[in-house]
């Protein structure tokens, strides 16, 4: 969109400026259009084996979310891991809805564009690929502490028993000192 060109005569500085108005009207037309389109866009994704489905908004929230009957079959935490997974599927899908609606609509301003679709791959990056599913007979041990804590990590803290204190020395008391029926 050019600026106007003023110093003219004053007919022509009045045709540019209505010209020059008309455009930022036409524009703000279009990026209304853009931003309701947005607004509307949507994205399904299902896991691999159709156990979740997670519909997402164009700001990335959950707005929909199935788990089939057969994910019963599964560990919780296989579960969550499904829903997880599928949904930032979902989301990193919206990145090329958006482009699509700015290339449509506001697509002579690739400054704009670039700048929103760049927010949107910030924000909902590709996935990770999916990994095998694990089942029981792959997962052979779970250990819990610090990668870097080593063998060390892994055995109990030594119990500490809280014997009191002796208040005499006799070697046949087995009640640790005093009487308890004082």
């Amino acid at each position: 969109m050019s600026q106007p060109a003023f110093g003219g005569d004053g007919f022509q500085t009045e045709q540019e400026l209505r010209r020059w108005s008309a455009d930022v009207a036409a524009r703000a037309e279009r990026y209304q259009a853009m931003q309701a389109e947005v607004a509307r866009v949507a994205v399904t994704e299902s896991s691999r084996d159709d156990l979740v489905v997670v519909t997402v908004d164009a700001t990335g929230a959950v707005t929909d979310l199935v788990i089939s009957d057969r994910a019963g079959e599964l560990p919780g935490a296989e579960i969550s891991a499904l829903v997880l997974t599928t949904m930032r599927k979902a989301q990193s899908r919206i990145t090329g809805e958006v482009a699509e609606v700015m290339e449509r609509t506001v697509g002579d301003d690739p400054q704009t564009v670039a700048a929103v679709v760049g927010s949107y791959r910030e924000r909902f990056p590709e996935p990770e690929p999916d990994a095998e599913r694990p089942t029981a007979s792959t997962v052979d041990e779970m250990r819990l502490g610090r990668v870097d804590d080593g063998e060390e990590a892994l055995r109990p803290p030594p119990t500490r028993t809280n014997r009191p204190s002796r208040d005499d020395d006799d070697p046949d008391d087995d009640w640790g000192g005093s009487s308890i029926l004082r």
